[in-house]
């Protein structure tokens, strides 16, 4: 086979089995690549705060979803991650405490679940947690247009996210976002009070005193 920027060319003639080991090949580098994608953004958020973006641009990628990468790669150290199981097996959990996710980790190894079989057992598992005569609780209800519901619904199944854990993860990130740069306008209004508290001592200390003999 040859991978090339628009497309594979497979030869004329070609086994099941080649076939079939290439297309596993191709998915284990695709599972990969958001792993890869998550940790290059981690990195360059850590390092690189005022110019991060401008690579993002640079590489022509979508920042919303390399913020779900770089999110779930957040949450899930190196040594914790599973080879055995896909980048949405580990999104599935990511919002979950470490002890939690180890567990479901363990489970959807053991059990080679796929992750629609873990997500569905993640649900019923909370199902079965709820009180019987639990009170409903109230909630605030959004009324949205069908069309964008429908296009949320579509970005979620885009990167094979539950619908409402994308929900959450986008309005987290979303927040997280909204959060640093109000960080960064107060560092900067502090910045800008501790060099006019300076400027007004060196103006003191240069101001002449007047001496009686």
């Amino acid at each position: 086979m040859l991978t090339t920027k628009v497309g594979l060319q497979l030869p004329t003639v070609m086994g099941y089995d080649d076939w079939e080991r290439a297309g596993r090949q191709l998915a284990d580098v695709l599972d990969s690549s958001s792993w890869w994608l998550g940790d290059w953004l981690v990195y360059g958020k850590d390092h690189y705060t005022d110019r991060y973006q401008r690579g993002i641009r640079a590489a022509g990628l979508s920042y919303q979803t390399l913020r779900n990468y770089a999110w779930v790669s957040r949450r899930f150290v190196l040594a914790r991650r599973r080879p055995t199981l896909s980048f949405q097996h580990h999104a599935e959990l990511a919002s979950m405490p470490v002890g939690e996710q180890d567990r479901w980790l363990d489970r959807a190894e053991q059990r080679q679940w796929t992750t629609k079989q873990l997500r569905g057992a993640i649900r019923a598992a909370r199902q079965s947690q709820q009180p019987p005569c639990a009170p409903v609780e109230q909630s605030h209800r959004l009324d949205l247009p069908g069309s964008r519901l429908q296009w949320w619904y579509k970005a979620a199944e885009q990167l094979g996210v539950d619908f409402e854990q994308w929900v959450l993860n986008t309005l987290d990130s979303a927040a997280e976002n909204a959060l640093e740069d109000l960080v960064a306008l107060e560092d900067r209004k502090e910045v800008a009070q501790l060099k006019s508290a300076r400027a007004e001592g060196l103006a003191e200390r240069a101001r002449p005193v007047a001496i009686s003999a």
